[in-house]
């Protein structure tokens, strides 16, 4: 079985399209909370509130972090989505900390962040396009084959 951590942009169903792309492969799919109220408030929500906005996002990322490292120490790929709104710096982050662990990397980003993400690129085994690709690369490392 492949582990695959689904990592990045929450605002697309490119998560979705991977996921039913991939049914028959022996592929485990891990992601972040993608439901962005739950991930910004669930620090507060179990840590108790805050008056400052620092410290209500800081216990969130605290608390998310801990999913997301342990989605990441455990999968086998991680793949990174970056996608065409917002500034995703936890995706950056994300890949970096993939990389660091020797995690086998796909990038997904569309033609237009090329020039800005080509370090974060250049760590990557592969650079995707579309989600298809990246269940194509999914299906070729589990059984060999070819699309098509």
């Amino acid at each position: 079985m492949l582990k695959v951590y689904l990592s990045g942009e929450i605002h697309t169903d490119w998560r979705e399209q991977i996921v039913d792309g991939a049914k028959g492969l022996d592929v485990q799919f891990s992601t972040p909370v993608t439901d962005h109220g739950a991930s910004d408030d669930c620090g507060v929500a179990i840590l108790g509130s805050e008056d400052n906005k620092y410290w209500h996002d800081h216990k969130g990322a605290m608390v998310n972090a801990i999913r997301t490292r342990k989605g990441i120490a455990d999968a086998d790929v991680v793949v990174v989505r970056f996608g065409d709104q917002y500034k995703q710096w936890n995706a950056a982050f994300d890949a970096g900390y993939a990389a660091a662990l020797g995690k086998s990397l796909i990038i997904l980003h569309g033609p237009d962040h090329a020039h800005a993400l080509k370090e974060v690129d250049a760590a990557a085994l592969a650079v995707a396009e579309e989600p298809a690709q990246v269940v194509e690369i999914l299906r070729y490392v589990l059984t060999g084959a070819l699309p098509g």
